[in-house]
C-alpha cells in the first residue's frame, strides 16, 4: 500500500531500527524508574482486575489505600459475587463512580457462571463478560497471564502517538482502534508486560497530558512530538503544548456545569444518605429530597424520580412502594 493511500487513521509503521531504539530506550529507563505499585506484585488475576477498575477515571494515590482494604474485605472473585451489593458499594466508598463497583461485582458473577470462578486468560474470552472492555482485557491477558498483547490506556495512548505519530493537538493522527492494532504491531518480543507497563509509567510521570518533561525523557532523541515542538522558538517551556490543546478546546467550547449543582454530585448524595440508613431500610422520596438540597420542593420530585430511576438502573438502589434504599 502506498503512503498516498493510506486513510487518516492508518498509522504509518516506523522503520524497524527506530521501534528498536524506543525498545531498547524505554524498557532501559523502566528497569530502574518503575513504580512500586502493589498490584505488580502479584499475579492473582482476581487482584489485577480489582485494581484495574479501581484506577478507571480514579487517580493511583487514591487508589492505593483502598486496593488492600477492598482485597480484605472480599479476598477472592466468589467472596465479591456472593456479597451483598449494599456492602460492596460500602467498601469502595469514598473512591466515586460507584457504579464501577456494582459492574465489578457483576464481572465476578458472570466468571462464576460461566468459567467456574476463574477469570479467563485470552483476549477474546474476557470481552465476553459485560463490563470488561479491550483496554481491560488486554491488561488482564497480559499483567496476569503474561500473554504477549498490547493494551492501550489513555497515558499508552499519549506515549505512542506522541513518539511515533507527533502530536495530538490539535487533531489527533489516529483513533483508539487504530492505535490497538499500531500497538500489537510493535510489542517487543517477549516482553508485552514490562513494555505495556513502561509506557503507563511514562505516560503518568513523565509525558504527561499539558506538561510533559521532555527533557527528563528517555525517548526525546526519537519522539515525533518533541521534532515538532523544537521547531518553535517558544519551546522547551511548554507554551506550544498548552497553545495547542487550547486550539483543541475551542473546537468544542461548553459552560461546565458547577460540580455541586451535577446529577453526578445529587447521585453521590443519595448514595452517601443511604449508606446511614440500617439494613433493609427505605427512605421516601418526600424525606429524602429535603436531605439532597435545602429547597426541595414538590416540584422537584420528577427530578429526584430520574436520579432513582438511574441508580437502580445501575444496580446501585433498590426502589419499591416503601421508598429506596441499597440492594
Amino acid at each position: 500500500m502506498s503512503r498516498q493511500s493510506l486513510s487518516p487513521n492508518t498509522p504509518i509503521q516506523p522503520a524497524s531500527e527506530l521501534t528498536a531504539q524506543v525498545h531498547h530506550s524505554l524498557l532501559s529507563w523502566y528497569a530502574g524508574a518503575q513504580r512500586d505499585l502493589p498490584w505488580r506484585s502479584t499475579g492473582d488475576p482476581y487482584a489485577i482486575l480489582v485494581s484495574e477498575v479501581m484506577l478507571q477515571q480514579t487517580q493511583v494515590d487514591r487508589v492505593l489505600p483502598k486496593y488492600q482494604q477492598f482485597l480484605t474485605a472480599f479476598p477472592t472473585l466468589t467472596d465479591l459475587a456472593n456479597a451483598p451489593t449494599s456492602e460492596v458499594i460500602s467498601v469502595w466508598v469514598p473512591l466515586g463512580y460507584n457504579r464501577r463497583a456494582v459492574n465489578l461485582q457483576s464481572i465476578a458473577r458472570q466468571v462464576l457462571a460461566m468459567y467456574v470462578g476463574k477469570l479467563p486468560d485470552t483476549i477474546e474470552e474476557l470481552l465476553k463478560l459485560k463490563g470488561i472492555g479491550r483496554y481491560t482485557a488486554g491488561a488482564i491477558a497480559c499483567f496476569a497471564y503474561r500473554k504477549q498483547v498490547s493494551t492501550v490506556d489513555t497515558n499508552i495512548f499519549r506515549v505512542l502517538h506522541r513518539v511515533f505519530q507527533g502530536l495530538e493537538y490539535p487533531e489527533p493522527k489516529l483513533n483508539t482502534n487504530s492505535m490497538f492494532s499500531f500497538a500489537e504491531q510493535i510489542l517487543p518480543p517477549g516482553e508485552a508486560y514490562n513494555w505495556n507497563q513502561a509506557l503507563m509509567d511514562m505516560g503518568a510521570t513523565i509525558c504527561t497530558s499539558s506538561t510533559p518533561q521532555c527533557t527528563r525523557c528517555p525517548l526525546q532523541e526519537c519522539c515525533m512530538a518533541y521534532q515538532e515542538m523544537s521547531q518553535h522558538s517558544l519551546f522547551p517551556s511548554g507554551t506550544v503544548l498548552r497553545e495547542l490543546r487550547k486550539v483543541a478546546e475551542k473546537k468544542a467550547p461548553y459552560k461546565a456545569e458547577p460540580f455541586t449543582s451535577s446529577n453526578r454530585y445529587f447521585r453521590g448524595r443519595i448514595i452517601a444518605h443511604l449508606r446511614t440508613l440500617s439494613a433493609n431500610t427505605y427512605l421516601p422520596l418526600p424525606e429524602l429530597g429535603p436531605l439532597l438540597k435545602k429547597e426541595f420542593q414538590a416540584t422537584d420530585l420528577s427530578w429526584l424520580e430520574k436520579l432513582i430511576m438511574g441508580l437502580q438502573r445501575d444496580g446501585l438502589v433498590k426502589w419499591t412502594d416503601d421508598g429506596v434504599g441499597l440492594p
